[in-house]
């Protein structure tokens, strides 16, 4: 099995290291992410410039390939032929932060995941729920359910259109209660705009605020981090609000 690494934070991210680490007992291990951090990209196809992959080493001395382009480029580009070999899966992460909720159209990391999806391959995300302040972070519990779930996919399939994104809580193996299929949960953003003025007079922002939380409800993404539990949710591609369409219908259209 070939299975392609990418994430959002940078070539040289620990939670990177870590995925591509523990997926090399699963089968050959191609890494290609972003030369610099690219966090709360979205889903971004570059076409307004040229897109660069050089090589790179990670931190155990492995060989990976950067790209100055988005984390959805980085699949972009393997799948479309700079990696010459077949690619059976896409992993994506491991991010350092939650990705649950809306946060879901703002990832670079779970975007990566889409890219996959997009071309007929199956796509994973995978996160950790950490928090603000803390320190060095072991993703080693979040890269193992990675692997579990990586088996998974590669033995069962998906179903077309479907990618998994996982989140873990930042607890260690043993404190885990185990592995709950989610919904998408709600969550709540403390968003603030922060307006500074430059040297030469010109007003420009930062948005900012605290750090998000989200809607403890039962079966949902939020709720089941916050139980202690991993969450995985199946997201789809298709959007269509289909209870909304039979409400437009009878819209007057003409």
């Amino acid at each position: 099995m070939h299975i392609l690494v990418t994430n959002d934070d940078g070539v040289h991210a620990p939670g990177l290291l870590a995925l591509a680490r523990e997926l090399r007992t699963l089968g050959d291990v191609t890494v290609l992410a972003p030369d610099r951090n690219w966090s709360a990209s979205g889903h971004v196809k570059t076409m307004d410039r040229p897109l660069r992959v050089r090589e790179a080493r990670l931190a155990d001395g492995s060989q990976a390939l950067a790209s100055d382009g988005a984390p959805s480029d980085c699949v972009a580009l393997a799948l479309l032929g700079v990696v010459k070999e077949k690619i059976d899966l896409v992993v994506s992460g491991i991010n350092p932060n939650a990705n649950i909720g809306h946060d879901v159209t703002y990832s670079g990391t779970v975007t990566a995941a889409m890219e996959a999806v997009i071309s007929g391959l199956p796509g994973i995300a995978v996160s950790l729920d950490s928090h603000p302040g803390h320190g060095g972070l072991d993703y080693a519990p979040a890269a193992r359910v990675a692997f579990q779930a990586a088996r998974q996919v590669l033995e069962q399939g998906l179903p077309a259109g479907v990618l998994l994104n996982i989140n873990v809580p930042c607890i260690t193996e043993q404190e885990l209660r185990g592995v709950m299929i989610t919904r998408q949960g709600l969550r709540v953003y403390r968003d603030a705009l922060d307006a500074r003025i430059d040297p030469r007079g010109q007003t420009y922002y930062w948005i900012g605020g605290e750090f998000p939380t989200g809607v403890d409800e039962e079966g949902t993404d939020f709720g089941a981090l916050r139980a202690g539990y991993v969450s995985i949710t199946p997201l789809q591609l298709d959007l269509t609000a289909r209870a909304a369409m039979e409400t437009l219908g009878k819209w007057n259209w003409a």
